[in-house]
């Protein structure tokens, strides 16, 4: 893939207090590059439970280009094609939702768990010039399948 129209990809996973933290750990690496740097922030649920949100921001190309490899796996590719204008919003980002069970087994699938947001290159910063390039970027995937 040889340029990319993302200038960086966050992800993030909630690990709730019924949750292991090393397997939503796991499931987060799985979608990104090897000793990358995963920020812990602990928060507070509704009713005072603990919820630790793991998250990584991704921007130099080369580690943008390992997620998005990772996501050439999805069998969703077509349906997220098809809703590309509801998953991009006015601010160009991109939207996806991965399971976190299938992520801590290795596979990557739609669902719920792991939020997944790229900021698309778009100029100008329209909403349609980005859905166009995450439109192309999407497509690459799939055809490198």
């Amino acid at each position: 893939m040889p340029q990319i129209p993302l200038h960086y990809v966050d992800l993030r996973a909630f690990c709730y207090a019924t949750e292991d933290e090393k397997r939503v750990e796991q499931a987060l690496r799985t979608l990104l590059p090897e000793e990358f740097e995963i920020e812990r922030v602990e928060s507070e649920g509704h009713y005072g439970d603990r919820i630790l949100v793991l998250s990584a921001r991704v921007e130099n190309a080369d580690d943008v280009r390992h997620v998005l490899s990772r996501l050439a796996d999805l069998e969703e590719l077509d349906t997220f094609l098809e809703e590309l204008d509801d998953r991009v919003t006015e601010n160009t980002e991109l939207f996806l939702r991965l399971d976190k069970q299938a992520a801590f087994a290795g596979e990557i699938r739609s669902g719920e768990g792991i939020t997944f947001r790229a900021k698309v290159e778009a100029y100008p910063a329209k909403k349609e010039q980005a859905v166009e390039n995450a439109e192309e970027v999407l497509e690459r995937l799939r055809d490198e399948e």
